[in-house]
This record gives C-alpha cells, sequence and structure tokens, in this order.
C-alpha cells in the first residue's frame, strides 16, 4: 500500500495583484477579474528562477517541516512543463542539488493539470513493484514566463509555484485506485506550438482564434472554451468511475480537492455533478492556478485548516493540458 506521509509547497516571492494587472489592461476592473476567475492576486517567479529552483525550495521546506532526511528517498518524480533544460532531467540536478543517494532513480514526466495524480500512480506503482519505499514526488511550474505580455486571460489566471509530496509505505493518508484518461486530439486547445523539436524556431506568428483570443506561436495558447467543454465531459465520467471503483457513492466522500483551474470552471463542475458546496475546495484566491502544484496546495491548506479530517474520504483530480485527466481516492488515518 502507498500513503501520503508528508505535504509542502513553495511560492515565489513576488505577488501580482489585479490592482497591478488592470494597469495594463485599462478595460477590466478588479472586480471583473476577481469574479471572472477567483483571482486576486497569484505569485510570479522571478526572472532568473526556474521550476527547479522552486521545486528544490519546496524539497527542503517538507524536508525541515517533517524531519525527513534527504538519505532516505530512494525516487525522486519532477512533474514539469518548463524544465531546467531541455536534457539533463532536472530531477537528475536536483537528486544531487538536494543531497539525495545517487542509488535513488529521479526522472521529470511532461504534464500539467492532471500532473500531480498520475505521478502519485507512478509512485504507488513504484511501492508495489518493490522498486522503492520513499518517493518524493515535486510539481514546479513557471508559465508565467511563456505567457505574451498581451495576454491578459491567462495573465489573470495562472500563477507560478512548486509543491512536494513523500510518497511512502506508511503516511497519514491512504492512496487508493485510479482513473487516468489521455485525449490527444485536444493536443492543440493548450499548447506553445514552438521551441522543441516540431518547431525549433521562434515564427513571431499570430492568429485570432473562434473566441476573438490571439494564439501567438511563441507564447501558451489556451482555447478556454475547448478546455471547458472538455472538462464537462471527462469530469463528470470521471467522478462517477472513481465512486463505482471503489464501490461508494457521493454521500461517502467527505471532501473534493480538484485542480484549481479556475473559479467559474470549478463552479459549473460542482453544480453539473450536484456536489455539495461545503464539500467542495475552491481557493484560488491569493494562489491562482499554480498547474500541477493545485490539488497539493489545496490537499496542505485543507489539512493545516482542518477541513479534512482523520477517517475522511477524499476525492482528488487533475485535468487539462493532454488533454489529459486524473482522479484517486484519499482515505485519510
Amino acid at each position: 500500500m502507498a500513503y501520503i506521509k508528508a505535504i509542502s509547497y513553495y511560492l515565489p516571492e513576488r505577488v501580482v495583484t489585479n490592482e497591478e494587472l488592470v494597469k495594463a489592461f485599462p478595460e477590466w476592473s478588479v472586480e471583473k477579474v476577481a469574479q471572472k476567475v477567483g483571482v486576486n492576486s497569484r505569485h510570479l517567479a522571478a526572472s532568473d528562477e526556474t521550476a527547479g529552483d522552486m521545486a528544490e525550495k519546496a524539497a527542503r521546506k517538507l524536508f525541515e517541516e517533517y524531519h525527513i532526511q534527504p538519505e532516505s528517498i530512494d525516487f525522486l518524480l519532477l512533474c514539469t512543463q518548463s524544465p531546467d533544460y531541455f536534457l539533463p532531467s532536472t530531477a537528475c540536478i536536483l537528486q544531487d542539488r538536494l543531497g539525495i543517494p545517487t542509488s535513488a532513480g529521479a526522472f521529470d514526466y511532461n504534464l500539467g493539470c492532471s500532473g500531480c495524480i498520475y505521478g502519485m500512480a507512478v509512485a504507488k506503482g513504484l511501492i508495489a513493484a518493490g522498486i522503492a519505499k520513499n518517493i518524493l514526488l515535486l510539481t514546479a511550474e513557471t508559465y508565467n514566463k511563456y505567457l505574451h505580455p498581451e495576454d491578459k486571460s491567462n495573465r489573470s489566471i495562472f500563477g507560478d509555484g512548486a509543491a512536494a509530496c513523500l510518497i511512502s509505505t506508511e503516511g497519514f493518508a491512504e492512496i487508493q485506485d485510479f482513473v487516468l484518461g489521455t485525449d490527444g486530439k485536444g493536443a492543440d486547445n493548450l499548447i506553445v506550438k514552438t521551441g522543441a523539436a516540431r518547431h525549433m524556431l521562434p515564427t513571431g506568428k499570430s492568429q485570432e482564434d473562434d473566441e476573438g483570443h490571439i494564439w501567438y506561436d511563441d507564447y501558451l495558447y489556451m482555447n478556454g472554451g475547448a478546455i471547458f467543454n472538455f472538462t464537462l465531459d471527462a469530469v463528470p465520467a470521471m467522478i462517477q468511475q472513481l465512486l463505482e471503483k471503489h464501490h461508494l457513492s457521493q454521500d461517502d466522500i467527505n471532501y473534493y480537492v480538484f485542480h484549481q483551474a479556475n473559479k467559474f470552471m470549478l463552479s459549473t463542475i460542482r453544480k453539473f455533478c450536484v456536489l455539495p458546496k461545503d464539500k467542495f475546495y475552491i481557493n484560488l484566491e491569493n494562489v491562482g492556478n499554480t498547474v500541477s502544484s493545485t490539488v497539493l496546495i489545496g490537499l496542505k491548506d485543507c489539512i493545516e485548516r482542518q477541513v479534512i479530517k482523520p477517517n475522511d474520504t477524499v476525492m482528488i483530480a487533475g485535468f487539462g493540458v493532454g488533454l489529459s485527466w486524473g482522479g484517486t481516492i484519499l482515505k485519510f488515518q
């Protein structure tokens, strides 16, 4: 069996408030941004601060907070879509920087909004196979480095951040079975088109999409309408599959912690699936959408505020870029 044994997270020092954001977009108001996406402020990585730097800070915070020795880690997983280098794997660099033994395995995996869930699934598999006993799962993203300065929608939503989670053979929350899914047909709906092998050089090109948003080849593009429709197709089905797989009903779930995409999308999912408001986590106000770190940040927040208590059954889920989705059930001890 696999358990969550520790959770911590790190947020960059720089904070961008809605007041600062609307100075660049005078057609918006502070209230409109807050109402639309549910974010009042977000943290941005410094110009010389990478996902690897943030992941290291989250890991060190985890070690200190839970009195964990780096020597006890026997595998390291890093979920990021903004690695320090194309190669080597940033996880390999972090192994050295964190003082984790050279006998530990380490690799990056490129996934976004569902990345935390996928990482938990891999970690549970490593434990089940007898390959590792203490897996350090790190999530870190600097999406803001890939946003066009005039992209007001994405600049209002995304924040940078990193999280760290120790998954082990014992802990405070048992990780149960998973539902995972992928639909690559929607890859173009959330994409940075240039920079990698398919289109290595910047094009400087842009075009207007069906919603009137500008798609810049050289920056992150998100087709909000398509992602919203995908979410309403994938997430309710995933919730039902998770309940059936675990022989549970909605009444058996004490709390839901889903990827914090934006307030409107989360509220729509909750209403569409008829989930109780007092059991459904929405808290983007001071963090924003930190991509793969939102679920771990949310869990940490709920544990600290005692919203999640011992013996609770909690559903966690992520969904987005890929397109991909994943969920599991946590049984708190």
